[in-house]
């Protein structure tokens, strides 16, 4: 995405005010509507709270600034400026000066990938305040939802959420920006998704004095590049920002499933591979995958004498709960492996595997993505909560604990 991938790659950022810090602390709540996950930020003089969902795809910050947004300290970016690409346009307004209504201000290209939509903002930089510390000249986008029929770049958002912070590989995405401003401050992230209650997002990366993570044993693999662009705007020959992992091989209770291998691998197209999401709430996998892992599934249950039943949309494995029995991981079904080099896996139990429909149904949570989605395998929010994720973009590497379960624990245990 050519307007934010060169808009700040000759940006140097030199006034923000916590030179001394080494990581800053959000908190996580996951929307019981939308099962979307959400942070909170302060933004602008004064104050004003905003409700963001996490897009651990997302190229940006941004926010809705509407009529009754304004701040003293909002600074737009120029047209002129060396900084913008010019590729989302000039922005010109005929009203008052606020944040959402400048002149010869440079555009952004806000991107809500819940409906697919681009819309049209401004560029500018503003104050943030995180974990009580004022930060300076972070550039993100802003759009006026009331210009918008119905909100639109607000759709399928919680309702309550007035924006979306990316987190994706760029160089506009805020553990980036902030690690361009901080010796101490690694460019890293970590994810604590919680299933109830409050999760964390740790910029800077997993604390490293954290006793309550220190007793889980942490497996290390690398991020990969799909050198095709998966944005619903980009520039010919830009790579994907968003996140890739190589998975070789994946089981259902031990068992490899047989399907086309070549599918788990990026083709000359782009097209494959696997990747993370947060905007997913489920994990959706190509036709040709997901038809023999169900099949596998359904197996492995019925010879542990788990009754199936009648599917629930948009899940079709579906079981009776009063056949299955309860682990400290959840319910207890087959264990699906996602498998990488060297017999590395990632096991996935019961409780991030299965979804409670009603009181007495449970699902195998994992969608049928049809037979030519563009990445093969994406794994989504459900299937990653109470795991601990850590992205490291110095090194490119995911490291991830697989469930806290398996200690009797859960994001939402986790204290500052």
């Amino acid at each position: 995405m050519a307007s934010f991938a060169t808009l700040i790659s000759l940006l140097t950022i030199t006034l923000l005010s916590f030179s001394c810090s080494s990581q800053f602390i959000l908190p996580i709540e996951k929307d019981p509507l939308t099962n979307l996950f959400t942070t909170s930020l302060n933004i602008g003089t004064p104050k004003h709270n905003f409700n963001l969902v996490i897009d651990l795809g997302g190229p940006i910050l941004w926010y809705d600034c509407n009529k009754n947004y304004n701040s003293s300290t909002y600074i737009p970016l120029s047209c002129n400026s060396k900084l913008c690409s010019n590729d989302a346009g000039c922005i010109s307004c005929n009203g008052h000066f606020k944040p959402g209504c400048t002149n010869n201000t440079c555009g952004a290209n806000i991107i809500n990938s819940l409906v697919d939509g681009i819309f049209s903002g401004d560029t500018g930089n503003d104050v943030l305040f995180i974990s009580n510390t004022k930060i300076s000249n972070i550039l993100s986008g802003c759009t006026d939802s009331d210009g918008f029929t119905n909100n639109f770049p607000l759709e399928n958002l919680p309702k309550y959420s007035k924006g979306i912070l990316g987190l994706a590989r760029t160089k506009l995405s805020l553990p980036k920006q902030l690690s361009l401003s901080s010796k101490k401050l690694p460019n890293k992230f970590a994810l604590c998704l919680p299933s109830s209650k409050l999760g964390r997002l740790f910029i800077g990366g997993v604390p490293q004095k954290s006793t309550f993570f220190s007793k889980y044993e942490l497996t290390t693999i690398p991020l990969i590049i799909n050198p095709f662009s998966t944005a619903p705007i980009f520039t010919q020959g830009e790579a994907s920002y968003e996140y890739f992992i190589d998975v070789k091989s994946i089981k259902v209770g031990g068992e490899t499933l047989n399907f086309k291998s070549s599918l788990l691998s990026i083709d000359n197209k782009g097209n494959g591979g696997t990747k993370i999401t947060t905007l997913k709430n489920f994990t959706v996998l190509h036709s040709s995958i997901y038809n023999p892992l169900v099949r596998a599934f359904v197996k492995k249950a019925s010879d542990n004498k788990i009754k199936k039943v009648a599917s629930v949309a948009p899940f079709e494995a579906c079981f009776d709960l009063n056949t299955i029995y309860r682990t400290n991981t959840g319910f207890a079904v087959p264990i699906i492996d996602l498998v990488f080099d060297r017999g590395v896996d990632w096991k996935i139990f019961g409780d991030n595997s299965m979804v409670l429909v009603n009181k007495n149904v449970a699902c195998l949570g994992f969608v049928d993505g049809g037979k030519e989605p563009q990445t093969a395998v994406v794994i989504g929010g459900h299937q990653l909560e109470d795991n601990l994720l850590e992205f490291d973009l110095v090194s490119s590497k995911l490291v991830f604990s697989s469930s806290l379960l398996l200690r009797d624990a859960r994001c939402s245990d986790f204290k500052n």
